[in-house]
């Protein structure tokens, strides 16, 4: 007869459900590295185009 550690098995249980939840939200909510370059070049785009349009302080 062995001894089993119940908490053991539970915080393993836990980390799986963890992973899942996580692997979902990466799939609903995850950008891939070009999106994110992608975004980041309007982002530069859009803030040149605002600041070329500022008076400048005399």
């Amino acid at each position: 007869m062995s001894v089993t550690n119940l908490n053991q098995f539970r915080k393993q249980k836990a980390r799986a459900e963890k992973r899942v939840q996580g692997d979902e939200n990466a799939v609903k909510f995850g950008r891939t590295k070009a999106q994110k370059a992608l975004e980041e070049a309007e982002r530069a785009k859009v803030k040149a185009e605002l600041d070329a349009h500022k008076r400048d302080k005399e």
